[in-house]
């Protein structure tokens, strides 16, 4: 059937609204990590400019005699020229005079005295609103005033011929910058907290958490899966209740258990009490379930023993489930915190995760967000790669789920 060019342009520009705001959203999710990730390029300066931005910028600059100054945007009267600021002068006050408002003059606030004194000091009402008075001497004469503005003055040399120099207004130089992501943040980081023994031992303590999980879950699995043998569903019904106990409720226990057996401040407790789970034993028992029982009385009628069957049958089989599994597993054991915090001292760096290095960061490091941003940088790349990474699988698992 062949459609008009009106339907086909409704067609059009419903898709480009669809787009438009799936693009909208999608910006705003991602918005917070580009923030942090740039944010972690810039020098501690640049973190906390107003109004801030988004890429990290770093002044120019020019060497002089051996010395490094920052460039600067100056208008002169030869027009505006590109000027090193040597020196930082001193504060200028801008004051109108009360009988003439049009006639300016530039003073240091030393020159300036206040009518009636700084105790009882005179006011006048100039165009609505109420001014301070003060004194100054001009022409050998002394004039009231009142303050118009401040600036602080800036002595700017010109680059190609250093002996010419002058004062201008901080205020009305821009000073020029250049883009310079600053890498050696992340050295800093490593640097300043450990965080690369941190960032060793989470890698251990995840990998291993998740190959527990997932070698547990799958031999649990199939046995309440395939395996028939007294009281198996009732065991299994009990086993799955144990996720409604929340994990506040274990702690104490579990710290009693590491206390008794010795495993406080070690890295074992990070992992043992960790390698077995009821959602993934109860995953992949319902992924089992899934499979065709022709394939595995197959396999029997064949000799295979009932372990051949689990590994060369039902794992490549149960692929999505075990991706599945394995990524939500990977993040609960990366970004654990609560447990290590009660484990593990915060003293003994040698033991740390990262999320225990994070926070001990967050006060060493205040007066510097863009290390704390490094840090954090850190931390979130690596489980973000494996989600990516491991999407497909996540997606493929999640369609299979529904059918039968």
């Amino acid at each position: 059937m062949r459609r008009s060019p009106g339907y086909r342009l409704q067609k059009l520009l419903i898709n480009a609204g669809a787009y438009l705001v799936l693009a909208v959203f999608g910006f705003l999710i991602i918005f917070p990590f580009l923030f942090m990730f740039f944010t972690a390029l810039k020098l501690p300066t640049d973190v906390f400019r107003s109004p801030p931005r988004l890429l990290p910028m770093s002044p120019q600059t020019v060497t002089i005699d051996g010395q490094e100054f920052p460039l600067y945007l100056v208008e002169t009267e030869a027009g505006v020229e590109r000027l090193a600021r040597v020196a930082r002068g001193a504060p200028v006050v801008i004051f109108a005079s009360v009988e003439d408002p049009s006639q300016t003059f530039e003073r240091a606030p030393r020159e300036a005295r206040p009518v009636g004194g700084f105790t009882n000091q005179q006011t006048a009402l100039i165009d609505g609103q109420e001014r301070k008075l003060w004194e100054i001497e001009e022409a050998g004469r002394t004039i009231r005033v009142f303050e118009l503005s401040r600036a602080n003055l800036g002595r700017f040399a010109d680059p190609a011929n250093p002996e010419r120099t002058l004062d201008r207004s901080l205020n009305d130089a821009r000073p020029l910058e250049r883009l310079d992501p600053q890498i050696a943040n992340y050295q800093r980081v490593l640097e300043l907290q450990n965080i690369d023994r941190s960032l060793t031992n989470t890698m251990l303590v995840t990998i291993l958490v998740v190959l527990g999980q997932v070698t547990t879950s799958v031999l649990g699995g199939y046995a309440f899966a395939r395996l028939a043998f007294p009281g198996r569903d009732s065991l299994f019904l009990v086993y799955l209740g144990t996720i409604m106990i929340p994990f506040v409720v274990l702690i104490i226990p579990m710290y009693q258990l590491m206390v008794i057996i010795g495993w406080v401040d070690r890295i074992s407790s990070l992992i043992l009490p960790w390698i077995f789970t009821a959602y993934g034993t109860f995953l992949m028992r319902q992924f089992f379930l899934s499979i065709p029982k022709d394939l595995e009385e197959a396999a029997l009628m064949d000799g295979a023993s009932r372990l051949r069957i689990l590994w060369q049958v039902f794992v490549p089989l149960a692929g999505p489930a075990i991706a599945t599994q394995a990524t939500f597993t990977f993040l609960y054991a990366w970004n654990s915190f609560v447990w290590p915090l009660v484990v593990i001292n915060t003293g003994n760096f040698n033991n740390q995760v990262l999320t225990l290095s994070l926070m001990v960061l967050q006060g060493r490091a205040a007066d510097s967000p863009n290390l704390v941003m490094a840090g954090t940088t850190i931390a979130v790349a690596v489980p973000l790669l494996i989600f990516v990474l491991a999407q497909r699988y996540f997606v493929e698992g999640i369609a299979t789920t529904g059918i039968k």
